[in-house]
């Protein structure tokens, strides 16, 4: 989003520059706005007031921005604060993690949005129209001033002095009541319209402001919107779905979408599942195994332990003396036998 940094400067600027041109033109203004000092001064007070408001509906763009740019970073973070031209939308999309709207809902948002810009402009404008209306008002009455000079100093004339220079100083004592009236109506004119040309030069830019981060919004929100065709029916006879149908459709196509991510998760979850199931059978396989091989083993065991049972019997039936020194071999070889069973058994 773009931060109205450049408007704001643009603004400052023009300021200045009128403000600049005011000094310059100190000793004239002061003579105009001391001609009608109550309807200047509340020209003036007008004129301070809609600058203000103009510089504040710019700056207040400023907290709908960092919302906009903490949501895009991280949804959940930007529930901690909610902004004000943009609480509808925050509370449309509180605890969601993505950003997925219908057109119809979209269209809805940017309206609002737009609409309550168009309420924070209305006192700028109306302010705009109050300024020439005080300009107007000091110049009717400034022209009503000047039309009752200008009767008193008709019927205060006289034909009948003969001393012209006598006529005259009384014209130019009575010319100082119109005059003055005239003042009153070209210096309202002249601060009043100089005002409205100010603020409404301000208000240009602010409007400028607030159509670029309408913009730009729609910009952000048109690339997670979904685009539905908002017809019913055949080709032929296709026709518009009401508002409360194109609604339930949308709720319906919310709910299968949840439906979708909930059984794609529940999808991975039978996979895992299945994986730690088939490493289990592996596992059962590898101890059946070694089961098998301790049965083989112990079947050896049993068989030597026979045959040596076998071999003292028939050593105990022979006589003594006539055990050769081949039994002995091979009862050396059964014991080595054994121990290596008992050995090979123990490190299972």
């Amino acid at each position: 989003m773009t931060r109205p940094i450049k408007t704001l400067l643009w603004m400052g600027l023009f300021t200045v520059v009128i403000a600049i041109g005011v000094v310059l033109l100190a000793e004239p203004l002061h003579e105009a706005y001391s001609s009608n000092v109550v309807f200047n001064s509340i020209i003036f007070a007008v004129l301070i007031i809609g600058i203000v408001i103009n510089f504040r509906q710019v700056i207040l763009l400023n907290p709908e921005i960092d919302w906009i740019e903490r949501y895009q970073a991280n949804p959940k973070t930007a529930d901690m604060a909610q902004p004000k031209m943009l609480s509808s939308m925050a509370r449309m999309l509180s605890g969601k993690d993505d950003l997925a709207m219908s057109t119809t809902s979209m269209r809805t948002i940017l309206d609002s949005i737009r609409t309550r810009l168009e309420d924070s402009r209305d006192l700028s404008r109306y302010l705009i129209g109050v300024l020439v209306f005080l300009g107007l008002l000091g110049t009717f009455w400034g022209l009503m001033a000047t039309v009752t000079a200008v009767g008193t100093l008709i019927s205060e004339m006289s034909v009948e002095a003969i001393d012209g220079a006598a006529i005259f100083q009384n014209l130019k004592t009575n010319l100082s009541g119109p005059l003055s009236g005239m003042g009153v109506a070209f210096s309202s004119s002249l601060f009043g319209l100089s005002g409205s040309l100010v603020v409404g030069f301000l208000d240009l830019q602010a409007g400028h402001a607030q159509n670029r981060f309408v913009n730009e919004l729609e910009e952000w929100l048109s690339s997670s919107t979904r685009i539905s065709s908002g017809v019913i029916g055949d080709e032929g006879d296709a026709f518009g779905a009401p508002a409360y149908v194109q609604a339930l459709l949308e709720k319906t196509a919310d709910a299968l979408e949840k439906m979708q991510r909930a059984s794609s998760t529940e999808d991975g979850q039978r996979e895992f599942l299945a994986k730690q199931i088939g490493d289990m059978r592996g596992t059962f396989d590898q101890f059946n195994d070694l089961l098998n091989k301790q049965n083989d083993r112990l079947d050896k065991l049993n068989q030597t332990q026979n045959e040596i049972a076998r071999l003292l019997k028939s050593s105990s039936e022979q006589d003594q003396g006539t055990v050769n020194e081949e039994l002995r071999e091979e009862l050396r070889l059964m014991t080595k036998t054994i121990a290596n069973a008992l050995s090979n058994r123990g490190n299972t």
